[in-house]
């Protein structure tokens, strides 16, 4: 299966919001190759970055799981190749 890279950028504005995103991230953790998370105090927000490694359809469904949660919005960028 051919996998590609991408870099899954999440804001989270309720902190109610964080288990269901660590949840789907758990479900995910196989294709995750590195997270980074920064608590924004100043605007009361999280913003957290996961560096992927998984197939485009995985990259969707993980990114599609995320940004539906309420309160949480999601983009995804992928590498070239």
């Amino acid at each position: 299966m051919e996998t590609r890279v991408a870099i899954i950028a999440i804001i989270v504005e309720d902190s109610a919001a964080a288990e269901s995103v660590n949840a789907i991230l758990h479900e995910y953790k196989d294709a995750v190759i590195g997270r980074m998370g920064i608590p924004y105090k100043a605007k009361g927000i999280n913003i957290i970055s996961i560096a992927v490694d998984a197939s485009q359809d995985d990259i969707n469904s993980m990114a599609g799981k995320i940004g539906r949660i309420d309160g949480v919005s999601a983009k995804t960028v992928y590498s070239a190749n």
